[in-house]
């Protein structure tokens, strides 16, 4: 268009720009103020190639806008913001003007603009806030027109002067003349001013005289500031007919000045007409002065005379001082080479000026103080100019006790100096670098005043025009007398903080200073700038504080704040600005917040800088670099207040002397407590960010993260470490970085993008969790105002408290500004969202920085019941623990699922439910699980019926939508936490719950949304936990079948038909996500046999589902014959058909053994249809890979196999996910019987090495020390114990046997006693010979225990062993004196105290040797143990004994417990597994089976191991169904040592297992154990068919034959064991 249609494209353009003015577009923000300078650069652009085009539409636009009526404040400020970005525009274009622009366009530009721009500058009204602006931003365009079309402009003022010279009036418009002031001029158009002025000048009345007079001398400044090199060549080579106009209009000026009063006002135009005269200046300085020049000798006489104060006139020495500035003024302009009388002119004149203006006992004053400050700047900076090194005066306005005006003309004289240095021949500023301490002085005073008052005052907008006093009548009410000085002092701050900038080095030059002096001085500077970035009422200062901060922090800047150890200070100060100004960001105590992030961005990038540059130096000069903990734990916050950041600067206490602050440390650097809180709270400041309504704001933070992560990657390449020590989220924070980039993004988008990005935040820090906790403060304070409304008194039993019953205004006090604003105004709602939201991704790693134990923990059961941790599930956070932050954050958005406020609550609610199901963090999955269980749950009574409410009813609603878009969310790292806390509870709870909804509209929806939930949680099935998960599928598979229609539903509304269809559908598709796989198990407990009751169950399900396909079937019938609008309804009962199908084949295949008989007739049913189902049924089984092995008659002893098998299950890393799981979870009560189990299952695999490392492995964890272990009745000692009794029953046989019976039977024992106790020997015995005989006897025994290594059973060589290798993990000081005494006291020990118990006897030794054999069981022990009798003195005298044998008994354990036999090398006596221990496990994994789904599910590892084995488990144990036989408590299980099993000791008494009749015997496999006898022995049953031939063998038990085979391999027998 631009190229083919160019005057309609710059049309469009032009419109545009129009349109998004402030007064057409409204208020600005961020995202319009960016477009409209978009707009601005595109016209100035487009003005160098169609300039006139430009130009029409901005003058158009000018005067439409200055033609519009406005009323209200809002729309005034917003029409002076349109003007100005209006006339900002015009001055751009118009300075890049074309050379080439037409008369035309000169003609237009005069015609319309002008009088545009003059309508400003006629129009200034003193006091208007925005008149000075505009005028000077109009005066601004003047100047750029006339630069181009000086001709036009000039020819108005030539036709107003023309006009004015026969005017008669007496106050005649001289507006026109006064643009003489802001026109641009040169040599030659100065030129032909005069040469109109002197033509002109005498036909002009006096009001037109004096604005001739005042506008050229403006316009004479304009040329010399504008085109100073043509003024100098004046001096060089003087310009006749320049002279020669100046001396015709100083006559004609001069006759003009006949009182006082004219003089006065003329003086100034003279002196400077005289200026433009250097031969006439020549002349008049000779003793002889020619007739015609003698007026100009007289004039500068007596303006000496009025200067020295003898003019007669106060008026005449005001005008002379005037007039004297402006000669000094001019002369620095003049080199002193070309012309030095000029400079003795002035010479003879400046004492007596500085006298006049710098009293401090007289200030000068003539009543218009803008007017008194500005002749006293030139002059002071005129003088310098002149003479830098005569500086009594800057002494003078230094003084403390000078007036304030004094000082801020200094400072803006010291300002003009650096910023305007145009000549080569001005001195530099660095002459007054001596007086930095002073001036420093000056700020810190000025600072502490102008803040000390300021909290009465309102903000004011400070600009140097406006005066003290002046500034005072402008206001619209009264102030006390101390306003005035308060005012006086921010102006005065105002200068000496863009004096900083300009020069930073002045005021930190440190001459002759010590490196602490000089950083005390420079931190004291750097204070006082960064308290004044958050001040509100003085945003001109703040903003000007933030632009000399940052100079600052320029590499050059940086190194004066302490050359001698320029590294140190940079921590340090920089540091306490850092944790300052983030400090005030998180308090949101400022108000244009987004834009001092952006500073605050520009001072990261200068902070790297700094830090490459001295990368190395650093890492010599101070250990500046620190590790981030990445707990986030140990850092004790400071707070710094504005008087905080005064004690804290070096200045006060820090570093100053001697003394001493709570900030200093000795390394001086980044490791220092600020340092770390800078960084925390720099962190804290950008997290807070990420949730501004404010786009622009957002995206700063984000890139902020940026030069985070380069001050790392800077950090840790001195340090050679990795970049996250110090940044341990830096890959996120880099990520965060990048999406900075997206400019074209929206506000959510953005939104959605920062929450996926916060919640990949892995690492807990101190600013994470500090973020999120502040933010929850915030968030918490904006939702109580949202409960509050409307108060009203509720329903019982709904979740929402009572809501206010007015809007409540509440101050959003976001770091995008403050306010009171309704909560329902957009941005603020917005910001609740997008807290929300935060609160939610971010979540999830502070709740893992509060604790490790967020999750359902075990603590296994490995010790007494006095003694262990814990035997259940302890639920730690997850659902008791409501007193943390993010506990109760997940309670109140719980609440606001349900929120009612009348004017937002539908948006809350809408919210809260995306933000939870789609932007939770999955660490927080479990926790909001158990809430909403917990919640749900108190929606029944304590008899279980339905509370149903409107409230309850909408939670529920709620959390059916929540959880399917969490579960729908494969949202990065929820698979890790779905699992870690089961919902089984929570849904079936969600469905009874609905269940009683009836069947209006929303209860269908409302089911209709459970089932779709439902099916997506089967599809995350393999992600989440379930306790019971095969009673949990088939009790929604009974709930949901209830809500299949069918045909019975007779609603005759057509939408309601199709919702009731749409039910079916989706109830149908979660039965058979439901069936796959599932094992239909019925209700316990109602007297029916198992495999009838499954067999029911089939039918009413396969029943059902047939029912369906026929009205499926009748209803298509219909619908093929109506057409239309039913052909939807056809489709859906097409698609509810194929659910069907799908529901029978998944229902067939996982119950083949009890539904195939119900099933298998309608193969051959009369109806063609139902056969065809059935065959289609049939196929998709067969495609499925069904098991039809399930119908043969192994079936159960196949599945308790598999069962067997799950259990010994090892992972790999050696991992026994459910053996360990059932030993955690099963009450000790019952550990014996486990023992037995586990050890007999694990050694029938040849697992029980692994067995004993799990089990040894959490003993030795949990014991406190080495001398506590396997002393309490833990499990893992009764495995030992039970390893020890069945493994060492033959070896306890042969060794002690034989010593027993000596003792026992032996002649020489006879009559022996052992009583070694004196309290208990009998009066007849010797104490002496009682020891003897226990010694002699012990030493025998011990003997024997100690030779017999070679005949020390393998199978517990291997138990020793592993006891041994475990130990020495933790304790491999003594780890072989662990087996030596968990030897002698669980195998040993036990055996010699108590030998007919142990079957080792067969009958009770006498007293007095029971006794012997106790007292010589403590002796071995205390050998043993390797430690000596101390607290029974009667065994004291075997001490020598006892040590005398140390070596030998370790000898002996190292010899059993160093080496383990192969497990093929080892005979494994429990190599067969009896049905009694399989009927145990059985037992022991249904009772237990939801305990061990909690337990796996809170501590597996996902990686290593899965659910896949509790899966298994759940299936085979579904299967199987609950055990027959009755509670153990009613059994005579309950009466039998199961630890000593009669089977198992006869199988290893007689060591059958070794023997070659058993080995072929069990090859052939035609044995199992089912039940026991009447006697409560174990049954054999022999499998006739198996055997390939008859077979002909008998067992012999202690002389009596068993059984013998019988003919018919059908048959089955039993032998009874005696």
């Amino acid at each position: 268009m631009a190229a083919h249609k160019p005057v309609e494209w710059v049309q469009a353009v032009v419109n545009r720009f129009d349109e998004q003015l402030p007064i057409k577009a409204g208020q600005q923000n961020t995202h319009t103020k960016v477009s409209t300078e978009h707009n601005k650069e595109c016209l100035i652009n487009i003005s160098k190639y169609k300039f006139s085009l430009v130009i029409s539409g901005l003058t158009n636009i000018l005067k439409n806008v200055n033609n519009m009526r406005i009323f209200g404040e809002t729309a005034e400020k917003n029409l002076y913001l349109s003007q100005l970005i209006i006339l900002d525009t015009l001055e751009k274009c118009l300075a890049g003007q074309p050379k080439d622009t037409m008369r035309l366009d000169e003609t237009m530009l005069v015609k319309q603009l002008l009088p545009e721009i003059c309508h400003f500058i006629h129009t200034y009204r003193e006091g208007n806030q925005h008149a000075a602006e505009l005028r000077n931003s109009a005066s601004g365009v003047l100047f750029s027109l006339s630069c181009n079309n000086f001709n036009a402009v000039f020819s108005r003022i030539s036709t107003r002067l023309q006009e004015l010279t026969v005017c008669s009036e007496d106050n005649a418009d001289v507006h026109d003349i006064e643009l003489l002031q802001y026109i641009s001029v040169d040599c030659s158009k100065l030129k032909r001013l005069l040469q109109e002025t002197v033509f002109k000048f005498k036909a002009l009345k006096k009001v037109a005289q004096l604005a001739v007079i005042n506008s050229l001398e403006k316009a004479f400044w304009n040329w010399v500031e504008n085109y100073p090199d043509e003024f100098t060549k004046l001096y060089q080579t003087p310009q006749t007919d320049m002279a020669d106009c100046a001396e015709k209009l100083f006559d004609l000026v001069d006759g003009f000045a006949e009182s006082t009063k004219r003089k006065a006002a003329v003086w100034p135009l003279q002196i400077i007409l005289l200026v433009l005269c250097p031969e006439i200046i020549q002349d008049i300085a000779k003793d002889v002065v020619e007739e015609t020049k003698m007026n100009k000798k007289l004039f500068l006489d007596n303006l000496r005379k009025a200067l020295a104060g003898h003019g007669g006139s106060r008026q005449l020495t005001e005008s002379a001082a005037i007039a004297c500035v402006k000669l000094c003024k001019a002369s620095t302009y003049i080199n002193w080479e070309d012309n030095s009388v000029i400079f003795l002119l002035v010479q003879s004149m400046v004492v007596d000026l500085k006298n006049l203006l710098f009293n401090p006992s007289k200030p000068f004053s003539r009543g218009n103080q803008n007017a008194d400050v500005d002749l006293m700047i030139d002059c002071l900076v005129s003088c310098f100019r002149i003479n830098p090194h005569n500086n009594q005066h800057f002494k003078i306005c230094l003084a403390q006790n000078s007036p304030s005006t004094f000082h801020y003309v200094l400072v803006n004289s010291l300002h003009r100096i650096i910023t305007n240095s145009a000549l080569d021949w001005w001195p530099k500023i660095d002459a007054v670098y001596c007086h930095s301490m002073e001036l420093r002085s000056m700020f810190s005073e000025t600072l502490h005043k102008a803040i000390q008052g300021c909290g009465a005052h309102p903000a004011i907008r400070m600009t140097p025009s406006l005066t003290f006093k002046e500034k005072m009548t402008s206001l619209k009410f009264k102030e006390k007398p101390t306003d005035l000085e308060t005012r006086s002092y921010k102006f005065l701050l105002l200068s000496l903080v863009k004096l900083i900038h300009a020069d930073p080095k002045l005021l930190l030059c440190n001459p002759r200073k010590q490196g602490p002096e000089t950083q005390g001085s420079t931190a004291e500077l750097i204070t006082g700038l960064v308290q004044l970035v958050p001040q509100s009422s003085m945003p001109d200062i703040a903003q000007e504080a933030m632009e000399a901060l940052l100079v600052l922090h320029q590499l050059d800047s940086i190194d004066l704040w302490n050359p001698d150890a320029p590294i140190e200070t940079f921590w340090e100060i920089s540091s306490q600005m850092l944790f300052y100004i983030c400090k005030k960001l998180t308090s949101h105590q400022m108000l244009s917040s987004t834009e001092i992030l952006k500073w605050l961005r520009e001072i990261l990038i200068c902070r790297n800088k700094f830090l490459l540059k001295n990368k190395q130096s650093d890492r010599s000069s101070c250990h500046f670099l620190f590790l981030y903990d990445v707990s986030g734990g140990g850092t004790s916050q400071i707070s710094l207040d504005h008087e905080e950041m005064i004690r804290c600067a070096p200045g006060a206490t820090l570093r100053k002397g001697k003394g001493n602050s709570s900030m200093e440390s000795t390394a001086g650097c980044s490791g220092t407590p600020i340092c770390r809180q800078a960084q925390t709270k720099l962190e804290v400041a950008l997290y807070m960010f990420l949730w501004s309504p404010d786009i622009e704001a957002v995206l700063v933070a984000m890139s902020c993260f940026r030069h985070l992560c380069e001050e790392a990657d800077i950090r840790c390449g001195v340090d050679e470490v990795s970049v996250h020590n110090f940044l341990p989220n830096y890959n996120t924070f880099m990520e965060f970085a990048s999406v900075s980039n997206m400019m074209s993004t929206g506000r959510a988008a953005l939104q959605k993008r920062v929450m996926a990005l916060l919640r990949r935040i892995e690492h807990p820090t101190a600013g994470n969790t500090e973020a999120w906790e502040d933010t929850h403060a915030k968030w918490e304070q904006a939702t109580k105002l949202i409960l509050n409304y409307p108060k009203t008194k509720m329903e019982d039993g709904q979740v929402t408290e009572s809501l206010h019953k007015t809007i409540v205004k509440r101050r959003m006090s976001h770091v995008s500004g403050g306010g009171s604003i309704d909560l329902s105004d957009t941005d603020s709602l917005q910001e609740w969202i997008n807290m929300t939201g935060f609160l939610c991704a971010l979540g999830g790693v502070c709740l893992q920085h509060r604790s490790n134990a967020g999750l359902a923990t075990y603590s296994p059961p490995m010790g007494p019941v006095s003694e262990r941790k814990g035997s259940m599930i302890s639920m730690v956070s997850t659902e008791g623990n409501t007193e943390t932050p993010v506990s109760k954050f997940i309670d109140r958005l719980l609440t606001l699922m349900v929120c009612n406020h009348e004017k937002v609550g539908l948006q809350i609610r809408t919210n809260i439910k995306d933000l939870v199901g789609l932007e939770l963090s999955p660490a927080l999955y479990p926790m909001l699980f158990n809430k909403l269980k917990n919640t749900i749950s108190k929606f029944f009574d304590s008899q279980g019926q339905v509370l149903l409410t409107e409230t309850n009813t909408q939670f529920v609603e709620q959390t059916i939508a929540i959880m399917k878009n969490l579960l729908d969310n494969h949202t990065e790292g929820s698979s890790e936490h779905l699992g870690q806390a089961s919902i089984e509870t929570m849904m079936l709870n969600l469905v009874r719950y609905v269940r009683v909804l009836g069947n209006l509209v929303h209860a269908i929806q409302i089911k209709t949304k459970l089932c779709q939930l439902v099916e997506v949680m089967m599809e995350r099935r393999d992600d989440l936990s379930f306790c019971q998960e095969m009673k949990f599928r088939n009790k929604m598979v009974e709930y949901l079948t209830d809500w299949v229609m069918g045909t019975s539903n007779q609603a005759t509304d057509e939408d309601v038909k199709c919702l009731t269809r749409d039910l079916d559908q989706a109830s149908m598709e979660a039965v058979v996500s439901l069936l796959a796989g599932l094992p239909l198990q019925p209700e316990e407990g109602d007297g029916v046999e198992l495999m009838e009751a499954k067999s029911q169950l089939f039918l009413k399900y396969f029943t059902l589902f047939m029912n369906l396909l026929n009205d499926c079937s009748e209803v298509e019938d219909e619908s093929s014959q109506t057409g239309g609008r039913k052909r939807g309804m056809s489709r859906r009962l097409a698609s509810l058909r194929h659910c069907t199908v799908l529901a029978m084949s998944n229902l067939l295949n996982a119950n083949v053994d009890s539904g195939l008989m119900h099933s298998i007739g309608l193969g051959y049913h009369k109806d063609l249809q139902t056969r065809a189902t059935f065959m289609e049924v049939l196929t998709k089984i067969l495609q499925q890979g069904t098991e039809f092995d399930t119908l043969a008659e192994t079936v159960l002893a196949d599945r308790f196999e598999r069962l067997v098998e799950l259990v010994t299950m090892m992972g790999d890393q050696g991992e026994l996910p459910i053996a360990m799981a059932l030993a955690n979870v099963v009450p000790c009560s019952q550990w014996d019987e486990l023992a037995r189990v586990l050890v007999t299952l694990f050694d029938s695999r040849h697992l029980l090495y692994q067995l004993l490392w799990n089990m040894f492995s959490k003993e030795v964890e949990l014991a406190d020390s080495m001398q506590t272990l396997f002393r309490g009745n833990s499990l893992a000692s009764k495995i030992m114990t039970f390893c020890f009794k069945v493994y060492g029953a033959t070896y306890l046989q042969k060794l002690l046997e034989p010593l027993l019976r000596t003792v026992i039977t032996s002649s020489e024992w006879q009559h022996v006693s052992f009583e070694v106790d004196p309290t208990r020997l009998e009066p007849t015995e010797s104490l002496e010979e009682n020891q003897r005989s226990l010694l002699q006897m012990t030493e025998k025994f011990f003997h024997a225990i100690i030779n017999s290594s070679l005949e020390f059973p393998p199978q517990l060589r291997s138990v020793c062993h592993c006891l041994y290798q475990v130990v020495s993990q933790r304790f491999p000081q003594n780890s072989i004196g662990a087996v030596g005494s968990a030897m002698f006291l669980r195998f040993i020990n036990p055996a010699i105290v108590s030998p007919y118990e142990a079957g080792i006897l067969d009958k009770k030794p006498p007293p007095r040797i029971e006794r012997g054999l106790k007292l010589m069981s403590k002796i071995l022990q205390s050998i043993a143990n390797h430690v000596l009798f101390t607290k029974e003195e009667h065994m004291r005298p075997f001490n020598d004994f006892v040590k005398s044998n140390f070596d030998a008994a370790r000898r002996f354990f190292l010899d059993i417990a160093s080496d383990c036999p192969a497990s093929d090398t080892v005979n494994h006596s429990l190599s067969f597994i009896s049905d009694g221990n399989v009927l145990a496990l059985h037992r022991l994994l249904w009772n237990n089976q939801e305990k061990i789904g909690q337990y796996l599910s809170s501590n597996r590892d996902h990686k290593a191991v899965g659910r896949r084995p509790f899966d298994k488990m759940a299936t085979l144990l579904a299967y199987l169904g609950p055990p027959e036989h009755k509670p153990v408590a009613d059994t005579h299980w309950s009466s039998l040592n199961l630890t000593s099993s009669k089977f198992e000791e006869f199988m290893t008494r007689h060591q059958v297992h070794e023997k070659e009749e058993f080995k072929a015997l069990k090859t052939l496999n035609i044995f199992y154990q089912a039940g026991t006898s009447k006697a409560g022995n174990p049954v054999f049953y022999y499998i006739a068919r198996r055997a390939t031939h008859k077979p002909n063998f008998s067992i012999n038990v202690e002389g009596k034959t068993n059984f013998q085979p019988v003919s018919s391999p059908w048959d089955f027998f039993f032998l009874q064991l005696c």
